[in-house]
């Protein structure tokens, strides 16, 4: 289910909460409703508003730090195929054919990040090395340096290969990794609860409505916020996949 479409399920069971409290409101006889009541009520609804504050904190900064974490992991990508393409430019024409190969691995290499970690988590399929990554390993290990500088040249190519394909199952492992359901249902259920007691003591009126119509949009937009912010390969918030594509210029340009 996207970020979007379950922030609006949530914000409908938030809102809900309030009518459920105008309900009790008038189900219950009028002393049940005293200033002790109101007391106990408050109490209790602060304790579990501030629960949940603190876990809506704790899930931003979480989100945000996977988002961030994500994003260099691209960048990271994307520095590791400029400086083999350089590296292999500097060891001559002899590279002219990894690099070729080079160019043909980075548009797969883009619809494997964005496919793999867009994914359900339920979908996610085994890892697979692509064969272009493979041929392009080969191809650089079959290259016959002359020169000193051209073995070196090799051996740092190798290892470029070897730090991108350490970088991509990093981004293969956190694949498909969201909130769990369970943990959003009881979240959830926190807040309607809150909004609940809101209602169940105030003022009937348009602004209170209005009021806490607002204050539950707000409230989902944060599970909104969180759930984008898990998943930066798929959204509204997607991590851009052009600078990956467009790294390498055509050789001869």
């Amino acid at each position: 289910m996207s970020p979007l479409l379950t922030s609006l399920m949530a914000f409908a069971i938030i809102f809900a909460g309030c009518f459920i409290g105008v309900f009790i409101r008038n189900a219950v006889p009028e002393h049940h409703l005293s200033a002790d009541t109101k007391d106990v009520v408050r109490l209790g609804t602060g304790l579990i508003g501030t629960i949940a504050g603190l876990v809506l904190g704790l899930l931003i900064s979480s989100a945000n730090g996977t988002y961030d974490t994500q994003s260099a992991q691209v960048k990271q990508v994307i520095a590791g195929i400029v400086l083999l393409d350089r590296t292999l430019a500097l060891y001559g024409p002899e590279a002219e054919s990894a690099r070729k190969l080079l160019r043909q691995t980075v548009g797969t290499l883009a619809d494997r990040f964005w496919r793999e970690n867009g994914s359900d988590p339920a979908k996610t399929a085994p890892f697979v090395e692509s064969a272009s990554a493979v041929s392009l390993y080969d191809e650089i290990l079959k290259m016959k340096p002359g020169t000193e500088a051209q073995r070196l040249l090799q051996a740092k190519a190798l290892d470029a290969t070897t730090d991108l394909a350490k970088t991509r199952l990093l981004l293969f492992a956190r694949a498909g990794r969201s909130i769990p359901v369970p943990f959003l249902v009881v979240l959830i259920s926190w807040l309607t609860i809150i909004f609940a007691s809101f209602s169940l003591f105030a003022e009937h009126n348009a602004t209170s409505i209005a009021a806490l119509c607002i204050f539950a949009l707000s409230a989902s937009g944060a599970l909104f916020l969180i759930l984008e912010l898990s998943q930066p390969f798929t959204g509204l918030m997607m991590i851009s996949e052009e600078p990956l594509r467009n790294a390498l210029a055509p050789l001869g340009s």
